[in-house]
């Protein structure tokens, strides 16, 4: 069997090529490792349109659930390991040794964390590392604890942080935080955190649980300690498509370019969301280019 579309990728970008793909009329198989991706791990959601604040997880819940209405085929907890285009057709092998053809593809797996790579930050994963505010937020009640990054993601992880935390230290390897002024000013309020600008973050220490994290003062070249219980890497994602290499071209942080038409360098294969070279990276954009992917394949199509 010929699939008209197969998307690969079901957060907010893949969901959102999945339901137009149903309106569409489009046969249809999406295929994720897991539903959700970035937004599970956000808290409060306050620039979704429509709704004040909402959490990541409901958010997702609400999205999926808008999903399944359709009739669309659905294959969760499967990773696609290989991507080819042969004779006309996309050639797609899971992890299990599953083989899908389908006339076109959006691919919309986003991205993963990205790590810092430092002594310390491997062995304490689960012991006082860790990669989701979300997740592990209030297992540190009335500690002290270390974000790193000074971005939007580091942002967002401090403001959970500081609901359980009795100090919440920022720290950003730039020489200015780069994060939304406005949810700077929010964890400001709070007078819990201290932000510290212009650093690298070298080292890791504890015993059983994590105790401290060094860093260098990147102008003096000085090293500090600070008293830590937890440390929450918040440095961005890391763009995650390499079973497609073959057939897209990535920048230099790994995104896949894409034309206005979500099109990438192969005929019929299209990508939507933060795995994509397109700028910004938020919920809203990623469920646009979604909808933009799915409504550029089903023109391609109907031109075919």
């Amino acid at each position: 069997m010929t699939y008209d579309l197969i998307i690969v990728g079901g957060g907010p970008a893949g969901i959102t090529a999945g339901i137009y793909a149903a309106r569409k009329k489009l046969k249809t198989l999406l295929i994720t490792k897991e539903w959700g991706g970035q937004i599970t791990k956000a808290n409060d959601i306050e620039n979704w349109p429509g709704i004040k604040t909402i959490s990541g997880p409901d958010l997702m819940e609400n999205m999926l659930e808008h999903l399944k209405k359709f009739e669309i085929e659905l294959k969760d907890q499967t990773e696609v390991i290989d991507l080819n285009k042969e004779n006309n057709e996309f050639a797609i092998r899971d992890n299990q040794d599953n083989e899908y053809k389908s006339k076109t593809v959006i691919i919309a797996t986003g991205k993963v964390p990205r790590l810092l790579n430092i002594p310390g930050e491997e062995e304490y994963k689960g012991k006082g590392v860790s990669l989701c505010s979300t997740c592990d937020a209030p297992m540190f009640k009335d500690k002290e604890v270390a974000v790193i990054g000074g971005g939007n993601a580091g942002f967002s992880t401090a403001y959970d942080l500081t609901k359980y935390a009795t100090k919440v230290y920022i720290l950003e390897f730039m020489e200015e935080m780069c994060g939304d002024p406005l949810m700077k000013e929010k964890i400001e309020k709070t007078g819990k955190a201290k932000f510290i600008t212009n650093v690298a973050v070298k080292e890791i220490k504890g015993d059983d649980f994590v105790k401290s994290l060094i860093y260098e003062n990147r102008d003096t070249g000085e090293d500090k300690e600070i008293e830590v219980q937890g440390v929450f890497i918040a440095i961005g994602m890391t763009p995650k498509a390499g079973f497609a290499e073959n057939l897209v071209e990535f920048d230099d942080i790994g995104e896949i370019k894409i034309d206005r038409n979500n099109k990438t360098k192969t005929e019929g294969l299209f990508a939507a969301g933060d795995i994509t070279d397109v700028k910004y990276e938020q919920i809203v954009i990623a469920c646009g280019e979604g909808a933009k992917a799915t409504l550029a394949v089903d023109e391609y199509l109907s031109k075919k």
